[in-house]
């Protein structure tokens, strides 16, 4: 095959083209993570109200313009901070339920790990869950929703098939474990600092119960 001088040249341009356009990549995400982590640090200094995306454009000296670039809204950077809290909070899950082989002890392992995940990530937590458990509509629209949907489910159905009621719905127990874990953990966040032990005993007497219905 004879290469060309018309060949080479136009092999230069197509390699220095596709260095502006990873180049231009690069500095999108560069201003989308910038974005994020100052929206992130005015809501843990100041609380979620006190966002916007004028203060976000001030804080990382750029026009409102490129910040609505990236974001069409202040719900979609609430949006993009719930994402990245589920994508957290599934990873925590299956690592617990790594832990354990039986379906009834991982199922006390995911009532361990949600909780401590909430008290960990706090903030994370309630931009999650401002309107409550997820619809089905959001669990089929968001990945990471549906990691954290999927890891209850496969679990609780585990543990139906080891139990007396093989035909329970599995969808009614996972959404039933789900909203127990939650009501708990807002329970707790408006109550404010505790007793640790006491909160403790209380989620593990909550999953016990759940568990030995679920099973017997």
């Amino acid at each position: 095959m004879v290469v060309t001088f018309a060949d080479s040249v136009n092999f230069y341009i197509q390699r220095y083209q596709m260095g502006i356009s990873e180049r231009k990549q690069r500095q999108l995400e560069q201003v989308r993570s910038a974005i994020l982590a100052q929206s992130w640090q005015i809501v843990e200094e100041e609380g979620w109200d006190a966002l916007s995306i004028r203060r976000i454009a001030d804080a990382i000296e750029y026009s409102t313009p490129v910040v609505y670039k990236h974001f069409e809204s202040k719900e979609a950077i609430r949006s993009a901070f719930s994402q990245e809290g589920y994508a957290l909070l599934a990873s925590r899950l299956h690592q617990a339920k790594r832990t354990h082989d039986r379906p009834t002890d991982q199922l006390m392992a995911l009532s361990q790990a949600y909780w401590a995940f909430a008290e960990e990530h706090p903030k994370h937590y309630q931009i999650m869950y401002g309107l409550g458990i997820p619809t089905c509509e959001m669990v089929r629209e968001t990945q990471e929703i549906m990691e954290v949907s999927t890891v209850f489910h496969g679990t609780i159905e585990a543990a139906i098939q080891e139990s007396k009621q093989p035909n329970a719905d599995v969808h009614l127990k996972a959404m039933t474990f789900w909203s127990i874990l939650h009501g708990l953990v807002a329970m707790g966040m408006i109550a404010g600092p505790g007793d640790p032990q006491t909160a403790k005993r209380i989620l593990e007497d909550a999953t016990a119960g759940f568990i030995k219905a679920l099973v017997e």
